[in-house]
């Protein structure tokens, strides 16, 4: 057998990459692969790490027979499968999220669940505002609010334009000899961004109707790239909604980092910091140390996580 990486997934076939050859070859799977007790639309994701079997040598056709034991990897409810996960993908040493405070309108909600994600894996997360070419006063003074409070909570942020270049060149300082996703939700202009770090790829911009535009995804499945300077990276569509069905309201609290230092101070060690007494989350709140935006955001996913699991004991 032949061992390589997968570099993309459209739906039963898989791009691998040989590791001595570089040859790309197309591949399906063979049998059934698992991921713990989940139930996967797509068992196999870009970043694994796979022994398989060349069918035909000439037309590089292959099956998957194994996969190596990963090191990582993120996981997300599937979009059209409500019981189902979904592998975004696998063996990541970073992740890149790709937000704005211009169009479309930054959701802080939405990077606190991709903070979660990342969190219970232990995947550093590096946060870069696009468009800063476009910033009026008002979105600087927003930037620097977001960039302030992300900085105190230990991730690195950026400040970047895709369009005119400024801060690239720290984002492929970031990129470097690494394996890194970038995500995002649809618009932000991640595919800009990675033709500016990668101009020979010419991924299709077609992500906002105008620059200002409300977004318009085009990458339709994750890829992963060779960067010339070292390094890959991993696309993936953009993402609107983001679930939790594979963790536990006990996990959320744990890996949620705003929440996780404080957690110590809390009367008991398995504070979900909803109504138990003691509990120095709600106390910081009622000091206005913590915002109730992100608060209720908190409440909001371990509700979620609590629904889906009181739905799968009922349904058996």
């Amino acid at each position: 057998m032949q061992s390589g990486t997968v570099i993309k997934s459209t739906g039963k076939w898989y791009d691998v990459r040989e590791d001595v050859s570089s040859d790309i070859f197309k591949c399906r799977i063979k049998g059934k692969f698992r991921l713990e007790n989940f139930r996967l639309t797509n068992p196999v994701a870009v970043g694994d790490r796979v022994k398989f079997a060349a069918i035909d040598a000439e037309e590089l056709t292959g099956t998957i027979q194994e996969i190596e034991p990963r090191k990582n990897y993120l996981i997300r409810r599937s979009p059209r499968m409500k019981m189902h996960q979904h592998l975004i993908a696998t063996n990541i040493d970073q992740i890149m999220l790709v937000v704005t405070v211009v169009e479309p309108l930054l959701k802080p909600g939405f990077i606190d669940r991709i903070m979660l994600l990342a969190e219970s894996q232990d995947i550093p997360l590096i946060i870069v505002f696009n468009k800063g070419d476009v910033y009026d006063d008002a979105a600087i003074e927003r930037f620097v609010y977001h960039r302030d409070l992300y900085e105190n909570l230990g991730y690195k942020v950026v400040m970047v334009s895709a369009l005119d270049g400024r801060g690239m060149e720290t984002i492929r300082e970031l990129l470097k000899d690494k394996t890194s996703m970038l995500t995002g939700q649809s618009g932000v202009g991640k595919s800009t961004m990675i033709n500016g770090i990668q101009p020979n790829l010419n991924l299709s911009t077609k992500e906002v109707s105008n620059y200002h535009g409300k977004g318009q995804h085009t990458t339709t499945f994750a890829e992963m790239f060779e960067l010339d300077f070292g390094g890959r990276i991993i696309d993936t569509p953009g993402i609107k909604t983001l679930g939790f069905m594979h963790m536990e309201a006990a996990a959320v609290a744990h890996n949620f980092r705003p929440y996780f230092e404080l957690s110590s101070n809390c009367r008991f060690r398995d504070c979900l910091h909803i109504n138990e007494p003691g509990c120095a989350v709600k106390a910081a709140l009622e000091i206005g140390d913590l915002t109730v935006k992100r608060y209720e955001n908190y409440l909001g996913i371990i509700e979620e996580v609590n629904n889906i699991n009181t739905w799968e004991m009922d349904e058996g």
